[in-house]
């Protein structure tokens, strides 16, 4: 099958719903513009494009991934995300740059939280050497979604988790007011905490964190 981005762009267009569209616009705040295709319906699309047969090169990943990324129906930036995360597996030393590029634009939650836990946390375990520059790289752009990222990346590892990695990604920004950091900080240890209560719990002890991080750490116990 060749990749014709185009053609992906036609057939979620013929499946447009515009007043399914308002909702989920409006539940992301009227961010993004959306064709109005749910999950379920969605997956079932883009199903035929994410067979191994029909993938496209490595090499002719970011040329694809760009395109959809550009365009502002934010189902198309899921089916990017899920193109991408199918070449996991096989990702090159140096397609992390593609990675902080679709966490660098068009941002917001929904696409930040797959992009770090999903995509950066496969890149992340193939090469793992190149976990502390980039997360001092993101901690010090000032942007709260690649910060985010530097945080969430290790959501998955359970015990392949770096500690003193997630303590570097949370010391700087632990004071933030950003809603996204201190929900971030919370979500990361809460779920390692699953896997390491004591560490989480003496951390939690030993470093004053917003009271919602600390809360959100904590909620299941």
């Amino acid at each position: 099958m060749v990749y014709d981005v185009q053609l992906i762009v036609g057939l979620f267009e013929q499946h447009s719903d515009d007043e399914r569209a308002a909702g989920m616009a409006a539940y992301m705040k009227n961010r993004f513009f959306f064709f109005g295709i749910g999950a379920p319906l969605r997956k079932q699309i883009q199903k035929p494009f994410l067979v191994k047969s029909a993938l496209p090169p490595i090499d002719g990943l970011e040329e694809v991934v760009t395109l959809l990324w550009d365009h502002p129906a934010r189902e198309l930036h899921y089916f990017a995300i899920d193109l991408v995360e199918k070449h996991g597996a096989i990702f090159r030393r140096g397609d992390l740059e593609l990675l902080t590029f679709m966490a660098s634009h068009q941002q917001w939650w929904d696409s930040i939280d797959a992009i770090a836990s999903k995509l950066m946390g496969a890149y992340f375990t193939r090469y793992p050497q190149e976990r502390y520059p980039a997360v001092e790289r993101w901690l010090m752009t000032g942007d709260f979604w690649l910060q985010r990222c530097a945080i969430l990346f290790q959501l998955k590892y359970k015990s392949k988790t770096d500690t003193s990695l997630l303590e570097a990604a949370i010391l700087p920004v632990r004071q933030s007011n950003e809603f996204f950091i201190q929900k971030a900080i919370g979500w990361a240890l809460r779920e390692y905490r699953k896997t390491n209560r004591e560490w989480v719990d003496d951390f939690i002890h030993r470093v004053e964190l917003k009271p919602l991080s600390r809360r959100e750490a904590l909620k299941h116990k």
